[in-house]
């Protein structure tokens, strides 16, 4: 299995699509908190989905059961201190019972959008 991962920040829409069609991905995964803002850019969940569609036959799929919550992101980026950012997201996720819940097959050739 093959997965990516890929931020919006700082990017062109460009530059953006062309890393996804390099790389050869077949489906975006949002797992990012907020996907409606206007800080999303072109990256707004249905501007998205539609150009993933149009420019590269990607599909588009929300997973916010990945997403941290909002207390654990701020305090990282607060903080700075990755291990127990890891340490959260890795117990959030237990709570949250992702694993038992994932379809794997979802995540083949896919990007995860942080």
């Amino acid at each position: 299995m093959i997965l990516y991962t890929i931020g919006f920040t700082q990017k062109s829409a460009e530059q953006f699509f062309a890393q996804l069609e390099a790389a050869g991905v077949k489906r975006v995964i949002d797992v990012r908190l907020s996907n409606t803002g206007q800080l999303a850019g072109f990256t707004k969940r249905d501007d998205l989905r539609f150009f993933l569609r149009r420019i590269g036959g990607i599909d588009y799929v929300e997973y916010p059961q990945l997403a941290p919550t909002r207390e654990l992101r701020d305090r990282y980026r607060r903080d700075g201190d990755f291990e127990a950012y890891a340490r959260g997201y890795l117990a959030l996720l237990r709570e949250r019972g992702v694993e038992k819940a994932l379809d794997r097959t979802l995540f083949d050739s896919a990007c995860l959008l942080c």
